[in-house]
């Protein structure tokens, strides 16, 4: 029976409603980002080939930073503010400072970047932009996951979960349609060559106010329970410095040397291919991987207390089997959504509106209906995440929803190829919705009811490592596949895109959801 004196409250509607409304100016930013970064990226005189070294920023700062505010926040007490507040505040600030700047970037690059610069000072500047916006919407993100537990009792989490996702979708809505409203509106969509046209400085700088109010507003509605009241509900401090340290001690030092292995044969091939210079940031991060592996297996076998980098591999070593296999699954699914938010535009300027060219009109038409895309892909995920999906899942399970769900992505992204009037594009979304809402929600109820619920938090920090690092590939080999298979042709990422996604729900086979009861 479950001991109701040391479990938490649980929260009214309006209560989830506070928990979770910081995440909608969130994702407000992301939509932003995800849906107009490559048209800045070319307005500004980027290559359709150079995007994904441009995009590259974006992953390598999650992949750095969330797990180390996953691990941190755990830890932090800063009286009112709590220990989730601080992060969600502060990385709000900074991203909405990078809305604002970002599309200042044909100003403010020449001013304060070195003209020496071969990329260019307004679009480095841009890329630099990106990097902080990105860092700072994962300083935001990352501790909002672990809010919903700590905020809610057990029998509430699904409620909490689906409220979140709700407002993911909502939030992308907003921020992918608000340029095209715009122009609707009259705000002119077109600019000098070098010049970003004024429906997306606009949706910057709304996105921007929108982000910092969303997330004020949690941050004013809501008490974190006190580090007295969560040992009292049984929520301990994360600390499990015996066991991690007896994993580490187990571990190998071999597999260790067997990343530093691979990424120095990924450098070799760079350097002996003339493949493109991201890839050494792939090569280095295995490699960096590997030293840190043997750094903390070396200090568990001597008896030291893990650090910060002791317990993320540590961790890493201790994932359950169902983790493992929902990583691969992972992998393939954000691969796909990663070319989608890369290359739909100078697919859909190519395909449908016939725009090379992105100081072309017709360009910057094809980029505001990427907008309205992105939007209905993000509208169609907020309402099947809260209808079809638990409707399905009580029928034939988590896991052989999630297997269709992906297999309708893989079905939208193929479509591209068949479609070429914009309208019909519309279908296509549907299906990339069906799969979002999807991976935006199985995986996360499957792994909570399979892991550990002394070590929940840690594994859902590290589970979104998997969300980033096929992001980080995807920014640095595809260039070079575009180069080498299709230059020109960004249709065929499409194609990628799709096989990848397949690949997923054929991955997700193999992935078992606990049953009920």
């Amino acid at each position: 029976m479950r001991d109701i004196a040391n479990s938490r409250p649980r929260q009214s509607a309006w209560g989830l409603w506070n928990i979770s409304f910081g995440f909608f100016g969130i994702q407000i930013g992301f939509a932003l980002q995800n849906a107009n970064m490559s048209r800045i990226f070319q307005t500004l005189g980027s290559s359709a080939e150079s995007l994904p070294g441009l995009w590259v920023a974006a992953p390598l700062t999650g992949l750095l930073i969330q797990p180390i505010i996953g691990h941190y926040s755990d830890r932090t007490w800063l009286g009112r503010l709590g220990r989730r507040r601080p992060y969600f505040l502060s990385g709000a600030v900074l991203a909405t400072l990078a809305l604002l700047v970002m599309p200042l970037a044909p100003l403010v690059g020449p001013a304060l970047v070195p003209a020496s610069l071969a990329l260019g000072q307004a679009l480095f500047f841009s890329a630099l932009m990106l990097w902080l916006l990105d860092g700072a919407l994962n300083v935001s993100m990352e501790p909002f996951r672990a809010f919903i537990g700590d905020m809610l009792p057990k029998e509430q989490h699904a409620a909490g979960y689906a409220v979140q996702t709700a407002f993911i979708g909502a939030g992308a809505v907003v921020g992918s349609i608000f340029p095209k409203l715009l122009e609707s509106w009259g705000v002119a969509n077109h600019a000098a060559p070098g010049v970003v046209p004024d429906t997306v400085r606009y949706a910057f700088w709304f996105g921007g106010a929108a982000l910092f109010v969303a997330v004020l507003w949690t941050v004013l509605t809501t008490r974190e329970y006190s580090p007295e009241e969560l040992r009292r509900y049984g929520t301990g401090s994360g600390e499990e410095n015996g066991e991690t340290v007896r994993l580490l001690a187990e571990r190998s030092p071999l597999r260790s040397l067997a990343w530093v292995a691979l990424g120095s044969g990924v450098i070799a091939l760079v350097a002996g291919y003339g493949l493109q210079r991201e890839m050494y940031l792939l090569g280095a991060l295995l490699i960096a991987y590997g030293i840190a592996s043997i750094i903390a297996i070396s200090g568990a076998r001597a008896g030291r207390p893990p650090r910060l980098l002791g317990h993320i591999v540590g961790d890493f070593s201790g994932m359950p089997p169902v983790m493992k296999r929902l990583a691969l699954v992972q992998f393939f699914s954000w691969s796909a959504l990663f070319i989608m938010w890369i290359y739909t535009t100078p697919v859909v300027a190519a395909r449908v509106f016939g725009a090379a060219d992105p100081a072309s009109p017709a360009f910057q038409a094809a980029g505001n209906w990427v907008d309205v895309l992105f939007a209905t892909y993000n509208g169609v995920a907020a309402v099947v995440a809260l209808t079809l999906l638990p409707w399905l899942a009580r029928r034939i399970g988590a896991a052989r929803t999630h297997v269709i769900a992906l297999l309708c992505g893989a079905a939208g992204y193929a479509s591209f190829f068949l479609l070429t009037d914009q309208y019909q594009l519309i279908g296509a979304e549907i299906g990339i919705g069906i799969a979002w809402a999807s991976i935006l929600a199985m995986p996360y109820a499957i792994l909570a009811s399979s892991l550990p619920q002394a070590k929940l938090g840690v594994y859902m920090g590290l589970f979104n490592v998997f969300i980033v690092v096929p992001q980080l590939i995807v920014s640095t080999v595809m260039g070079s596949v575009m180069a080498a298979f299709f230059p020109g042709e960004p249709l065929y990422t499409m194609a990628f895109a799709a096989v990848v996604m397949a690949l997923a729900a054929l991955a997700m086979l193999r992935v078992e959801a606990p049953r009920a009861g």
